[in-house]
């Protein structure tokens, strides 16, 4: 029996063990999306069950190997699913097990959201800080092989079986990367996955930084003690690069932080209990603060909500590249005790109406991924390189700088680590979008302006 009082809703989050497995071809989501389909009638449902019915005991007769018709059943299920739509699926008791331990921040696997993209398994994007990360995945990169095996023709679940293993073990990815003109090798040591879904940094000692690599639950409290611990923050940059989305809840509860009234998101199904509205409440809103968000490709699912909702409201301004595009509701619903289907109900639409599903969200700034080059001071020209430049006060600077030399060694010797609550300029100019947003929220402090 399928217990619908028990259902979890999810925007889209990063998978079981190893990866995420609910985003996507785009293809064939416009491709159902484009279907229409006449209710069945009593009769003809009556004759589908039956033509059912009778399949199944023919292959548990006369199948060349032995097999229960509960693992039948269960085959079957998982099939059916998996032709409605690239996000829906049968769960079985791991697989459900492993769901309700992700939305928890802890898991086992590589640190990767994956789904089909123009048929080919595609990187969605890495977990911060994960093996997936420090190995160098990205997002984007297509897999052509796990190990020896040819991921040609694998369905999603197949290839997370196949990249799911003890913790301390390796494997090898074999990927397509745009701009590299051969395929790439990648070995990856399986861990134990700890998601911290916040990270808060300062820049310049008066701009907050707040990193949200995926949506657990743990979001909205993380995200409102970085503010609280920050009170004095002239802006905001909230970076949603390369998160795959998660929890609905928490994307309307960071976006409800900026906003105190209006849709934040609505979503629309067959079924009227799904039609839904989320709004905005005035409660411990934060109105005022100029906000930057920064977007790029392996944004997906409930990071757009809270993106999107934030540009279509007028709060903020959105850097980066347009996102991937994943705006269908899917509700997870217990089968018995230990199963359960993740089905796909509804469509999320923004405050504007526009949906999010195979569109992406466009930011109002685009800034492709790099690095800022220095030209050297070297080869730039100075004041003292002009004729008749003020010699005497040269002199009084190289005097000046002479004596002070000693102490500034001795400090530069004492500090020896780094603060990792800062990012340095150094970093900042490494990251070009991140540069960009720290430029635009700048304006929009000295404008006093922002968007609200």
């Amino acid at each position: 029996m399928i217990k619908k009082s028990k259902k979890v809703i999810v925007a889209g989050l990063v998978s079981t063990l190893t990866v995420a497995y609910m985003f996507g071809s785009f293809a064939q989501a416009k491709d159902t999306a484009a279907k229409t389909y006449a209710p069945s009638t009593a009769k003809e449902k009556l004759e589908a069950y039956i033509k059912f019915t009778q399949i199944l005991n023919v292959i548990e007769s006369q199948y060349v190997d032995d097999i229960n018709t509960t693992d039948l059943v269960d085959k079957a299920l998982k099939g059916l699913m998996a032709n409605l739509d690239s996000h829906s699926s049968f769960m079985d008791t791991k697989e459900f097990k492993d769901l309700s331990v992700q939305t928890k921040g802890e898991f086992g696997g590589l640190g990767i959201s994956i789904g089909m993209k123009d048929g080919a398994l595609t990187v969605i994007a890495p977990i911060s800080d994960t093996p997936a990360d420090k190995a160098g995945i990205k997002a984007g990169d297509i897999i052509l092989k796990i190990n020896d095996t040819a991921t040609i023709g694998m369905s999603i679940d197949e290839s997370v079986k196949l990249m799911r293993g003890k913790p301390k073990t390796s494997l090898v990815l074999t990927i397509i990367r745009k701009g590299e003109a051969k395929p790439l090798e990648v070995k990856i040591t399986r861990d134990i996955i700890k998601i911290q879904s916040v990270y808060a940094k300062t820049i310049e000692n008066d701009l907050l930084y707040i990193h949200v690599t995926s949506f657990d639950q743990k979001v909205v409290q993380g995200v409102k003690d970085a503010i609280k611990e920050h009170k004095n923050t002239k802006g905001i940059i909230l970076d949603l690069r390369n998160n795959p989305g998660g929890l609905l809840d928490q994307a309307v509860g960071l976006t409800d932080l900026f906003v105190d009234e209006g849709v934040i998101v609505s979503q629309k199904g067959k079924v009227a209990s799904e039609n839904i509205e989320y709004r905005a409440t005035q409660k411990g809103t934060d109105k005022d603060t100029p906000l930057v968000i920064l977007i790029n490709g392996g944004s997906a699912s409930a990071s757009e909500i809270v993106s999107g909702a934030l540009q279509d409201l007028d709060r903020s301004v959105l850097v980066g590249e347009k996102t991937f595009g994943k705006g269908s509701v899917q509700v997870v619903m217990p089968v018995g005790a230990d199963e359960a289907l993740k089905l796909t109900v509804a469509r999320y639409y923004l405050p504007s109406g526009r949906t999010i599903q195979a569109v992406g969200v466009t930011p109002d700034i685009s800034v492709p991924l790099g690095k800022i080059d220095f030209i050297e001071d070297s080869v730039m020209l100075k004041e003292k390189d002009l004729k008749k430049h003020l010699q005497s006060e040269l002199e009084k600077i190289e005097i000046n700088n002479n004596t002070s030399i000693t102490t500034k060694a001795n400090t530069d010797n004492n500090a020896t680590k780094t603060d990792d609550t800062i990012i340095t300029e150094e970093q900042i100019y490494k990251d070009l979008q991140l540069k960009s947003a720290v430029d635009i929220l700048k304006a929009l402090i000295i404008t006093n302006k922002g968007k609200k």
